[in-house]
């Protein structure tokens, strides 16, 4: 009961600092505004601590309780100006989400900057329900932080909200704000994992075609290297003469391209299909094969390369989905 109240509350003025706050954009300046602050446990129990000693002070009229009492107190108040002082004026400067399978936690890049000439320490960022990432900022300096997310499903994901924090300098308070920001994840199908089908075999309406592997069959030149191009294959003696990093070409019939479609997945739905898809693209990244698609509204042609793989897992994402 206690957690569904704890649950319904959170939520209420999670609603409240939305609507207060409204959608951020970058760069950001965090200004005392939107700054929220609460005592923590610690906290709690130093105030109890500090009432009961004014109290026994007052009783006995003992001057040097007092006096300790409000020395105390003292210290408790600039520890929670301190504190928010930790926060006010920090800046976010960018924001960007990088792409990841649905079911696996992503991670979203921020990089904060301290214009201030003092360092701002114990400091967190969070999504909802991940644990936080500490770090901290030194004077007139920068940092870039990764925060997990959850991928939950295939498609374009908005993150909600990034939660940043301080106990500094005691730990006797937190300060805490939400971030509201325009990010967007891309997340591509769910690897099917150890339901995997093998690749389809030729004669299969998933067709495969013969073509060339390197370092097996004719020579036939070399080309510019691409991102993603195995270094077996990459032309050492060239670049080391000094030339342009080069990748050699073979000619023959030693491996394989991939023209992967939904044929032979028909007894799957849609999301098995595209998962399934996703973790044969996967795997001819590992080989350093060449692979395509050829569905009803994502077509490529079979190439390899980092970049090419991404394209596909791109359409596989947003596959069935209008653009924005």
């Amino acid at each position: 009961m206690f957690a569904a109240l704890r649950r319904a509350v959170s939520g209420r003025v999670e609603g409240w600092a939305r609507k207060r706050q409204g959608l951020d954009t970058l760069p950001l300046q965090l200004q005392a505004r939107r700054l929220y602050i609460l005592p923590t446990r610690a906290g709690l129990a130093f105030a109890l601590l500090l009432f009961i000693m004014l109290v026994a002070g007052l009783n006995y009229s003992n001057s040097l309780a007092l006096f300790l009492t409000f020395m105390l107190g003292g210290f408790m108040l600039v520890g929670m100006h301190e504190c928010q002082r930790t926060l006010r004026g920090l800046e976010l400067a960018q924001a960007q989400a990088a792409d990841c399978h649905a079911g696996d936690d992503g991670l979203v890049e921020l990089r904060f900057v301290n214009p201030a000439s003092l360092p701002r320490r114990a400091l967190a960022a969070r999504t909802p329900g991940l644990a936080a990432t500490a770090f901290e900022l030194q004077r007139d300096g920068s940092a870039t932080v990764q925060v997990k997310f959850h991928a939950l499903r295939r498609g374009r994901q908005r993150l909600e909200r990034i939660e940043l924090s301080t106990t500094a300098p005691f730990g006797l308070f937190r300060c805490w704000t939400w971030l509201y920001l325009p990010i967007e994840a891309l997340v591509y199908p769910r690897l099917a994992g150890s339901r995997a089908l093998p690749p389809p075999s030729a004669g299969q309406q998933t067709q495969l075609s013969t073509t060339s592997a390197p370092g097996e069959d004719e020579w036939a030149g070399l080309r510019p290297y691409q991102s993603g191009d195995s270094p077996r294959s990459i032309a050492w003696k060239s670049w080391a003469r000094g030339g342009s990093l080069l990748v050699a070409q073979y000619a023959g019939s030693g491996g394989s391209d991939y023209l992967f479609s939904f044929g032979g997945l028909e007894s799957l739905d849609l999301e098995a299909r595209l998962s399934q898809l996703a973790t044969w693209i996967n795997a001819c990244a590992h080989l350093d094969a060449a692979c395509g698609l050829q569905l009803p509204a994502a077509q490529a042609s079979p190439a390899r390369g980092a970049t090419h793989r991404t394209a596909l897992l791109r359409q596989l994402a947003l596959y069935g989905e209008e653009a924005p």
